[in-house]
C-alpha cells in the first residue's frame, strides 16, 4: 500500500504538482491575514459610540459638537527584557498593535486614556531597557494628530510605594507629560489625572507633592463651580476652569472589599471574586479614596490594574468602572471603554477584541482541513470499504 503510495506521489505531473501548491499557500496566506489582521476589523466594526441624552435646548448638530469621544483602556503591560520571552513579546504586541490601529481607524476618538501599567517592567528596568520599551510602545500606540493620546502611571511603571522614586517618576513624566494632579480640559469636561500610587499617606517626597498638587486642583475646581454672585475671598484670585465636575483617571481603583459585586463576562472569575483586596496594593486605601471624593466630588472615576471589569457606587452615587486589560496576556476577551462625553452628562459601552481561544480553534480547525486536503490530494485517504476489501482479499489469497 506504502509504495503504492509512493509512486502516485511520484507520477503526478509537475504542473499539478505546482498548481496544488499554489493552492495550498493561498489557504495558508488566508487564514493568516484572516487571523492576524481581519479579524480585529470584523469584531470591531459594530462598535458603535453610545448616544448622549440631548439637552431640551440642545439640537443633535449642537450635541455632536459638544461630544468628547474618548477610548479608554488600561493595564497593557509590555514585556521586558527580564520577563518576556521573546515570542511572547512578539504575539501579544502584535494583538495590541492591530487591536489599536484597527480601533482608531474605525471609530476616529478625539483622546485616548491609558490607565497605569503601561510597561510591565518599568519598575526596575534599567535607562536602555526602558528606552526600548518606550520605543515599542510609541510605535504601537502610534496615533494622528487628530487624536490626543494620555497615560497614567501605574505601579509597574515606577513601582509600588515602597519601590518608587523620584528617578522613576521623573523618567516617565519625562516622556509621557504626566503629572499627578494635572488637568486636562477637553470642550469644557475637566480630566483629572491621579498619580495613585502616591496615594500612600505616609508622608513621601513623592507623596507630599503629588497630594499638594491634588488639593491645589480641588480649589481651584471648587471656585470654578461656585455661582457667579457667590462672594468668597478664597476664590477672588483663582483661576476659572469650567463649571463641570470632573472624571477621575486612575490606576488603583478606590477602596472596595472584593469583586464580589461584580458581574459581567469581563468581570474577575468565580474563584477571584471573593479574595479580599489588600487596601494601598489591591485598592487604595479607604483614607485616600475618601479624600479623593472630598476633594472633587467627581461625577465619574475610571480606573485599572485588577485587570478584571467592575461597577461600584461609591457615597451611593459615584460610580466608578475598572477597566479590565487590553493585553492577552492577562485575559481570554480583552476590551477597551467608548465613552460619548459632555460637560453634564456621559455615556460609556464596552468594545470586545477577539477572543484568543476563538483565534486558536480556528487555526487549529484550519490546520487540520490543510492535512485532510493533502491526504486526500496525494490518494492516502483510502475509504475504508476499500481497505477492507483489499483485507479480505488478501485472506482468501492466503
Amino acid at each position: 500500500m506504502l509504495r503504492s503510495s509512493s509512486s502516485t506521489v511520484r507520477t503526478l505531473p509537475l504542473k499539478k504538482r505546482i498548481c496544488f501548491l499554489m493552492k495550498l499557500m493561498c489557504f495558508i496566506s488566508s487564514v493568516l491575514i484572516f487571523c492576524e489582521f481581519l479579524i480585529y476589523y470584523v469584531v470591531i466594526f459594530p462598535c458603535h459610540w453610545p448616544e448622549v441624552k440631548a439637552g431640551a435646548h440642545m439640537s443633535n448638530k449642537e450635541i455632536s459638537t459638544s461630544v468628547l469621544k474618548a477610548i479608554i483602556l488600561a493595564d497593557t503591560h509590555l514585556l521586558g527584557e527580564i520577563k518576556g520571552h521573546w515570542l511572547d513579546k512578539l504575539r501579544r504586541e502584535w494583538q495590541m498593535e492591530r487591536s489599536f490601529q484597527t480601533a482608531l481607524w474605525l471609530l476616529q476618538p478625539d483622546i485616548v486614556f491609558i490607565l497605569g501599567d503601561v510597561f510591565d517592567e518599568g519598575k526596575w528596568s534599567s535607562p536602555q531597557a526602558w528606552a526600548d520599551d518606550v520605543r515599542r510602545f510609541r510605535k504601537m500606540f502610534r496615533h494622528p494628530v487628530s487624536t490626543e493620546l494620555v497615560v497614567i502611571v501605574g505601579n509597574h511603571d515606577i513601582g509600588f510605594h515602597y519601590e518608587m522614586t523620584t528617578y522613576k517618576v521623573k523618567r516617565f513624566e519625562k516622556v509621557f507629560n504626566f503629572t499627578s494632579g494635572k488637568l486636562i480640559t477637553r470642550k469644557g469636561i475637566n480630566f483629572v489625572i491621579v498619580n495613585s500610587v502616591a496615594m500612600e499617606g505616609d508622608g513621601c517626597a513623592v507623596c507630599r507633592t503629588s497630594e499638594a498638587e491634588l488639593v491645589a486642583l480641588s480649589h481651584k475646581l471648587n471656585c470654578s463651580q461656585q455661582k457667579p454672585n457667590h462672594s468668597n475671598k478664597r476664590c477672588s484670585d483663582v483661576e476659572k476652569l469650567p463649571a463641570s465636575e470632573p472624571i477621575l483617571l486612575q490606576h488603583y481603583p478606590l477602596y472596595r472589599k472584593s469583586d464580589a459585586e461584580c458581574s459581567g463576562e469581563d468581570a474577575a472569575p468565580p474563584e477571584e471574586k471573593n479574595i479580599t483586596f489588600k487596601e494601598k496594593y489591591d485598592v487604595l486605601s479607604q483614607e485616600a479614596s475618601q479624600k479623593l471624593i472630598w476633594w472633587f466630588h467627581p461625577r465619574l472615576i475610571l480606573s485599572g490594574h485588577t485587570h478584571s471589569a467592575c461597577e461600584v457606587l461609591h457615597a451611593g452615587k459615584i460610580p466608578e468602572i475598572s477597566v479590565p486589560s487590553f493585553s492577552w496576556r492577562n485575559r481570554n476577551n480583552p476590551n477597551f471603554i467608548m465613552g460619548s462625553i459632555t460637560p453634564t452628562d456621559f455615556s460609556l459601552r464596552k468594545c470586545f477584541l477577539p477572543y484568543e481561544s476563538r483565534v486558536f480553534t480556528i487555526y487549529c480547525a484550519a490546520g487540520a482541513l490543510l492535512v485532510i486536503l493533502i491526504l486526500a490530494h496525494f490518494q492516502l485517504l483510502t475509504p475504508p470499504f476499500y481497505f477492507a476489501q483489499r483485507l479480505i482479499s488478501k485472506h482468501k489469497a492466503v
